[in-house]
């Protein structure tokens, strides 16, 4: 799996298929998986080159239409899978693992104060629910489900479910058994 490339492992995660680079052009008219090509181009590209500019506007004409605040300085590991799209706001100082879904309605932020100030890190193979929020200097293991509309601000161990407002978890080996489909390796 070594030989495709960040984007070819991110379209496997919808499809379950490899696709060449014509087959993913013909799955732009679904808006997350044009985001995410948008998106992972966009992260290709420095910054301060011309290039990084262009695609940089381009990015966020997107993110603008369809409502994904994700910057490219967003570190995301391989096969980011976006199941709807609208109203996502991930910080650009966020990390994410592989093999992560994140739903719509998602906040991924950084506190500005208090113990937890800071942004959080997320672990490989996480679910995240629609309407979560995930707030703070934390730690998100590996194979964990973060229930839909739950509030995270702790850490949270691998192999966990969290659940609520406040959350709370429980340790489940299978979190995430069903929730994330054609993992990458």
């Amino acid at each position: 799996m070594s030989n495709y490339s960040t984007l070819q492992k991110d379209f496997y995660r919808e499809s379950g298929k490899w696709l060449s680079t014509f087959q993913i052009w013909k799955k732009f008219f679904s808006p997350n998986l044009h985001f995410i090509y948008l998106l992972r181009t966009t992260q290709k590209h420095p910054k301060h080159t011309l290039l990084g500019k262009v695609w940089r506007v381009i990015l966020r004409h997107y993110q603008i239409k369809y409502g994904f605040q994700i910057y490219p300085e967003t570190q995301i590991g391989e096969g980011l899978y976006l199941g709807h799209w609208g109203a996502l706001v991930i910080n650009p100082k966020a990390k994410i693992g592989r093999n992560c879904n994140i739903a719509q309605g998602v906040t991924i932020a950084q506190a500005n104060r208090g113990k937890n100030e800071g942004v959080p890190e997320i672990g490989d193979e996480v679910w995240i629910g629609p309407n979560a929020v995930i707030v703070g200097n934390i730690k998100i293991g590996n194979n964990v489900l973060i229930a839909p509309n739950a509030y995270v601000n702790f850490d949270i161990p691998s192999n966990a479910v969290a659940i609520g407002n406040p959350a709370t978890f429980t340790l489940n080996e299978n979190a995430t058994s069903g929730y994330i489909n054609h993992k990458i390796g």
